[in-house]
C-alpha cells in the first residue's frame, strides 16, 4: 500500500505489488505536475494514452528501468500496478517501505500533488468509483467483524484461539 509515498523513491527490486496508487504522492506544485502531464498527453499518438494513476506510475517507473533490455523488461513483468486494492490482495499483509514516506523525504513545507488528483485533472474518469468500491470493501470487513465475533469468543473459551 503505497499511499503517502513519494513517486520517485520505491522501483522493483523483486516481485512488486503497488495498490492504492491514487494515494501515491508526488512532489512539486501541483500545477506544474498538471503542466506536464498535459503536455505528454497532448502529443499525437495513434492509441490515447491510459490516464489513471497506475498507468501513470508504471509508466514513470517504466522511465526510471533500461525497459529495452530483457534485465529492465524483466524488471517491469515483476511490477503489478493497482487503482484500489483488487481481491486478491486486499487479504494479502501490506508492507510500507519508511525510506520512500513523504514525512521522511520531504520538509512539511514543500508542495506535493496526489497521484489521484492528479490523474483525475487529466482525464482520469474513475476517482469516484475505487473511492466508492474501497468505502464499500471497510464496511463490509466491519459487518463480516461483527458476524465473526460470536464464533472467535466461541473458540477461544474452548482454547482454539489464543
Amino acid at each position: 500500500d503505497h499511499t503517502g509515498e513519494i513517486q520517485g523513491l520505491f522501483g522493483p527490486q523483486a516481485q512488486v505489488v503497488v495498490a492504492c496508487c491514487e494515494g501515491i504522492n508526488i512532489s512539486g506544485n501541483f500545477y506544474r505536475n498538471k503542466l506536464k502531464y498535459l503536455a505528454f498527453f497532448r502529443k499525437r499518438m495513434n492509441t490515447n494514452p491510459c490516464r489513471g494513476p497506475s498507468r501513470i506510475f508504471w509508466r514513470t517507473v517504466r522511465g526510471m528501468l533500461p525497459h529495452k533490455t530483457k534485465r529492465g523488461q524483466a524488471a517491469l513483468d515483476r511490477l503489478k500496478v493497482f487503482d484500489g486494492i483488487p481481491p486478491p490482495y486486499d487479504k494479502k499483509k501490506r508492507m510500507v517501505v519508511p525510506a520512500t514516506l513523504k514525512v521522511v523525504c520531504l520538509k512539511p513545507t514543500r508542495k506535493f500533488a496526489y497521484l489521484g488528483c492528479l490523474a483525475h485533472q487529466v482525464g482520469w474518469k474513475y476517482q469516484a468509483v475505487t473511492a466508492t468500491l474501497e468505502k464499500r470493501k471497510e464496511k463490509a470487513e466491519k459487518n463480516i467483524e461483527k458476524k465473526i465475533d460470536k464464533f472467535t469468543e466461541v473458540l477461544k473459551t474452548h482454547g482454539f484461539l489464543v
